[in-house]
């Protein structure tokens, strides 16, 4: 877990979406801290010197000191972050204070670790099936990242949230434990190896069609060559009699 981080705040006056969006332009974000049983206090961060200070953390669920002007200091989560769709900048926060003595349910970020036998003694391909895993333990032990060993997996084998290693003195898994954190499946080879001989197929049908239909076309002009011959002697008898007369008188 992040250990030290300080976050300075103020007071926030500026309230709803005309207002946020005025603090927003001016560079300062918009945050809540909530709190079990108390009403939520509204606050806002200089976007610049927050996003300085949390750096990789930002994506993380770390405690932190948060100092505000005219309240105090406060141990709380960083519960969650957005940003803006286009300009990726924090536009949101929300904190959650805390107290370091009793335990609280978190979402920590899963990193597979090791190399799947089935990958590299098989050729297989491992998926990444879950991101994150609901854990409840105190503030202090929240832990950035749940590692899970995957060497062991070969081609058809998956690890499940029931198989996610943690100290049980300390850590309690909230989440399904049927759910699947990952598995190595098999190549897809033959499905790749079949598309090539199925476009390749094609044009051999075409070129056959094309040649039949060229030696009908051929076909066709001899059997048109002696119908044409016939019918020229036979306009060319009828008219050979009337000259014929003529020269008997």
């Amino acid at each position: 877990m992040a250990k030290g981080i300080a976050v300075s705040a103020e007071q926030r006056s500026a309230n709803g979406t005309t207002g946020s969006r005025r603090l927003r332009r001016s560079g300062v974000v918009p945050a809540v801290v909530y709190g079990d049983g108390k009403p939520g206090l509204s606050i806002q961060l200089d976007r610049h010197q927050f996003e300085k200070t949390m750096g990789r953390h930002l994506d993380e669920h770390p405690i932190l000191d948060l100092d505000v002007k005219g309240v105090g200091a406060k141990k709380v989560l960083l519960q969650d972050v957005q940003y803006h769709p286009l300009s990726g900048l924090v536009i949101h926060v929300d904190f959650h204070e805390v107290s370091m003595t009793k335990k609280l349910r978190v979402e920590m970020a899963i990193r597979l670790v090791g190399e799947a036998h089935g990958v590299t003694q098989q050729g297989g391909v491992l998926e990444h099936l879950l991101r994150v895993v609901l854990i409840e333990c105190l503030p202090v032990d929240i832990l950035e990242h749940v590692d899970v060993d995957v060497s062991g997996l070969s081609i058809g084998q998956s690890l499940n949230v029931r198989n996610i290693v943690l100290d049980p003195a300390k850590y309690r898994i909230v989440s399904d434990g049927a759910i699947a954190v990952a598995a190595v499946k098999a190549p897809r080879e033959e499905e790749v190896a079949a598309t090539p001989a199925a476009t390749t197929a094609e044009p051999e049908v075409l070129r056959e069609k094309k040649d039949a239909e060229g030696e009908g076309a051929e076909a066709g002009k001899d059997a048109k060559a002696p119908a044409a011959k016939d019918a020229a002697k036979k306009d060319a008898a009828p008219a050979a009699k009337p000259a014929g007369k003529e020269a008997k008188k």
